[in-house]
């Protein structure tokens, strides 16, 4: 299945060289990940390619660092240069759906021709109700994240940020829609220096959903605006019934102590009962069903530059916020060009940065490549191994280099094969390397697990993997009066403390320090994999900075080790992130890892077993065999996937 190192990587249905270059970040790799390979790779070329930081009306530049990592290095790129990447050879094998077609919903489908999996029952009928009106992948998109917005509180919204990966049909080039949040322009360097906490105005980013979403819609879609907004102005009006899932979450926040500071979001999310949410009450949010209306009558500008600006600056001016008006109105989602990975027959996009997510899976898939997996088979105590091992070595290049590109360029070797053959060469196959030894501690902000995925596919080709979030649950937990939608706390995600000294005398990095108009390093790490030249796999998922690391074993499991949809998902999952220098494993997984997680111990891994499940990849699989799509909702949450 995959060829051997030496060989020269051929072209795969359009992918033009091993490396190809375009606008910010579009590299294409060649990894046969499961053979093994002790050898470094002797055919490999030096590869030097530039990166374009593509804001609207920029000149290009480049967001990298080239040649040796400590020697940056900036020059113009012609932007002619930012559409000669990969291009994809897709097949519009279907017509669009007629209107009377059977929509389906469960946990699991099978058998779709178009299909949307999310977070909430409501949210994917809404995206399965859009396909079936002949809507495209993203114009479902844009309705699921404005369901999601009034069904998933948690982490669904209008008022926080993401990234979108958008493949179209009929060769035409993947694209990454980056809305992340941005620093205030009043934002300083050691704003949060001092600060305790992670909630309130301080923490809030300069919100980007609508941005997004409205960019997206823009290029791919093809029904009306307000026709997408209408169903999320529904559920808000009317109200839907609370599950399980979401009436622990909501009584969990309502009893924190730190929320009786938010009066507004205490109105808001108030049980109708006076006491406890309880599965089976209903939600109404007329405050939310008034801003969506203005949002479908009026368009993204309402929010941006109209009344709905003017009420969340306001606020902000009042309570110590940072938002204004040249904040709103300035902001931009970014157009950018994924990173690519080749896997012999497959080939996996994912955002480039502030996510970190395609440059760590470059980086990881790359050193496992040196470690036979496949033979040893998913949960031996070596696979395993050989996988903490480059997640603690990727995860501390993550931390030394990566930020926002337009701030801090990066060095390009990290996605070379050439240094990921450097980066695993100390890798014992016997015995953990101990974190400090990769490299030394550097103070980092911690990330919430609470953020939500999404994945759609419409009848025509065209394949969306979304993940968008608040950043902690319910954000800052900020409700501004009257509006009805939570604001972000992502400021929270850059490193707070510049030039701290931690125990070991080491100086943080400044990749990901505070800057004005700057975005905040993401692990959100929406990702779409081609298998010969045709969308295959369509994943991602929430969960911090263990989001990388469950993509990764996705990937893996269907495309390493064969498993089929529904298994790749409920498999047992691990997460290193290099420090705290620890094996965290999911809960419900010790017991059947229990003879493999006690050989890692003998070779000197420390083992947490966490309380809580990792991530929730609600993920889209091609079954070649029927031409069609398996739909399937990971468990470990809520979940549903409606197709046709």
């Amino acid at each position: 299945m995959y060829r051997h190192l030496s060989q020269a990587p051929q072209p795969l249905h359009g992918f033009r060289t091993a490396v190809t270059v375009a606008a910010v970040t579009a590299l294409t790799v060649t990894v046969p990940l499961g053979a093994g390979q002790h050898a470094a790779p002797d055919g490999a070329a030096h590869h030097d390619a530039s990166v374009t930081a593509d804001r609207p009306g920029d000149t290009a530049t480049t967001g990298h660092r080239r040649g040796p990592l400590a020697e940056p290095r900036t020059h113009a790129v012609p932007s002619a240069t930012a559409r000669t990447a990969v291009a994809a050879h897709l097949a519009s094998n279907a017509d669009r759906p007629a209107s009377g077609a059977r929509l389906r919903c469960a946990r699991v489908l099978r058998g779709c021709r178009a299909a949307v999996v999310c977070e909430t029952a409501e949210a994917a009928r809404v995206g399965g109700e859009i396909l079936r009106a002949g809507g495209t992948a993203v114009d479902a998109a844009v309705a699921v994240a404005l369901a999601l917005c009034v069904t998933y509180p948690p982490a669904g919204n209008i008022g926080g940020g993401g990234f979108m990966m958008v493949l179209p049909p009929n060769g035409r080039q993947p694209v990454c829609i980056d809305y992340r949040e941005t620093a205030p322009r009043r934002a300083t360097r050691e704003m949060l220096a001092e600060h305790r906490g992670r909630l309130g105005r301080l923490l809030v980013g300069v919100p980007g959903t609508l941005r997004g979403l409205q960019a997206a819609h823009a290029r791919f879609g093809r029904l009306p605006w307000k026709r997408l907004v209408a169903p999320a102005v529904r559920l808000a009006r009317c109200g839907f019934v609370v599950d399980r899932f979401l009436a622990e979450s909501l009584n969990g926040v309502l009893s924190d102590a730190d929320t009786r500071a938010f009066p507004e979001f205490l109105r808001v999310f108030a049980p109708p009962n006076g006491q406890r949410w309880r599965p089976g009450d209903r939600l109404v949010q007329p405050d939310l069903a008034r801003t969506l209306q203005a949002i479908a009558d009026c368009g993204p500008d309402v929010f941006y530059c109209g009344t709905i600006a003017r009420a969340l600056v306001e606020d902000m001016r009042r309570n110590g916020g940072l938002i204004r008006w040249s904040d709103l109105r300035g902001y931009r989602a970014i157009i950018r060009d994924p990173v690519f990975v080749r896997l012999d027959e497959y080939v996996l996009c994912a955002p480039p940065p502030p996510s970190s997510g395609g440059i760590c899976l470059a980086e990881m898939l790359h050193m496992l490549r040196r470690f036979p997996i496949r033979r040893r088979g998913r949960f031996h105590p070596d696979t395993l191994h050989w996988m903490v091992e480059v997640m603690r070595r990727a995860y501390a290049d993550r931390a030394r280099f990566l930020g926002d590109p337009a701030f801090a360029p990066y060095p390009l070797e990290l996605l070379t094969e050439r240094y990921a053959y450097r980066r695993a060469a100390d890798i014992d196959l016997e015995h953990a390397t101990p974190s400090e030894n990769v490299a030394p501690e550097i103070p980092l902000a911690p990330e919430s697990p609470d953020t939500t995925h999404f994945s759609v596919v419409d009848a025509e080709g065209m394949v969306v993997s979304n993940t968008y979030t608040l950043e902690a649950a319910y954000g800052s937990r900020v409700v501004v009066p009257g509006l009805g939608f939570l604001l972000n706390n992502e400021m929270g995600d850059f490193n707070p403390r510049p030039g701290h000294t931690d125990r070991r005398g080491v100086i943080g990095t400044p990749a990901n320090t505070i800057a004005p108009g700057k975005r905040m390093l993401s692990s959100q790490t929406p990702t779409i994999v081609l298998r010969r030249g045709r969308p295959w796999l369509v994943t991602g998922s929430p969960g911090g900075r263990t989001i990388i690391n469950t993509v990764l074993q996705v990937v893996l499991n269907v495309a390493v080790f064969e498993m089929d949809l529904p298994a790749a998902l409920q498999a047992p999952r691990i997460h290193h992130q290099w420090f705290p220098d620890e094996i965290v494993v999911e809960a419900g997984a010790a017991e059947r890892l229990r003879a493999a997680l006690e050989e890692l111990r003998r070779r000197g891994h420390r083992i947490r077993i966490s309380r809580r499940s990792q991530g929730s990849a609600h993920s889209l699989l091609w079954d070649n065999a029927t031409e069609s799509w398996t739909a399937a909702a990971d468990s470990r949450r809520s979940g549903a996937a409606c197709g046709l």
